[in-house]
């Protein structure tokens, strides 16, 4: 199930707009943080005013982030150098990555003004943008909400395959910290800084995996077990 997800939405009037837009595409699950409804907001919702009624109304971006085993971020500003580790996807790349997916899929859009801040796009799993001219690449937000959601309903996502379970946001940071906890035993790299960077790659790592429960705990099983070793190790030399 993918939400579109608009965090601290500063016009009445766009939160309408993309209400209406979702029901266009046939999305109807809306989240909004922290957001101003009006009646202008339902005024520009149209046909569209039950997205805008049935929407869930959050108080935080965190609160919002949990809600969702898949994380995607707009950002027009793609080239930039403070995500990277990764590289933003296009509309059309991001429904060939999602395609089949059975979890729980939030789009989260900016502000109108200065769009989602930096430490929140490092806290999403993938980030999207649109190419758009340089001469003016900022569209505005229910024409951003658009066009992500037209690639998307060119092939909605298959049946979910009933015998796997997607990892929860839980169970991934259960496998980063396992990661976290061997790098810190080895004590490598030595440096502490550079060693949250591998802990931030491995991060991106496993949110662009598309991981599912099974596979999670398996992958957690063997770092448990080499921390464990690395453990007795240091016992027998005390």
């Amino acid at each position: 199930m993918i939400s579109v997800v608009l965090v601290e939405p500063e016009g009445p009037a766009n939160i309408g707009m993309v209400a209406r837009t979702m029901k266009n595409f046939g999305f109807p699950k809306l989240v909004l943080v922290n957001p101003n409804i009006t009646r202008e907001s339902y005024s520009y919702a149209v046909h569209a005013a039950d997205v805008l009624k049935e929407a869930l109304v959050v108080g935080s971006f965190e609160e919002a982030l949990e809600l969702f085993d898949l994380t995607v971020g707009t950002t027009g500003k793609p080239g930039k150098s403070y995500i990277p580790e990764r590289a933003p996807l296009m509309p059309w790349e991001l429904r060939e990555t999602i395609r089949g997916y059975p979890g729980r899929v939030g789009l989260f859009f900016g502000r109108e003004s200065i769009g989602l801040k930096n430490e929140e796009l490092e806290r999403l799993d993938f980030t999207v943008t649109i190419p758009t001219s340089e001469a003016y690449p900022v569209m505005n937000l229910a024409q951003a909400v658009a066009v992500i959601l037209y690639e998307l309903a060119k092939e909605r996502p298959e049946a979910k395959v009933h015998s796997l379970e997607p990892a929860t946001r839980r169970e991934k940071e259960e496998l980063v910290n396992a990661w976290r906890r061997l790098l810190d035993a080895l004590n490598y790299p030595k440096d502490p800084e550079r060693r949250e960077v591998f802990v931030r790659v491995f991060r991106r790592f496993v949110g662009r995996s598309l991981l599912y429960g099974r596979e999670v705990h398996t992958l957690i099983g063997p770092l448990r077990r080499a921390l464990m070793k690395l453990e007795e190790c240091g016992d027998a030399e005390r």
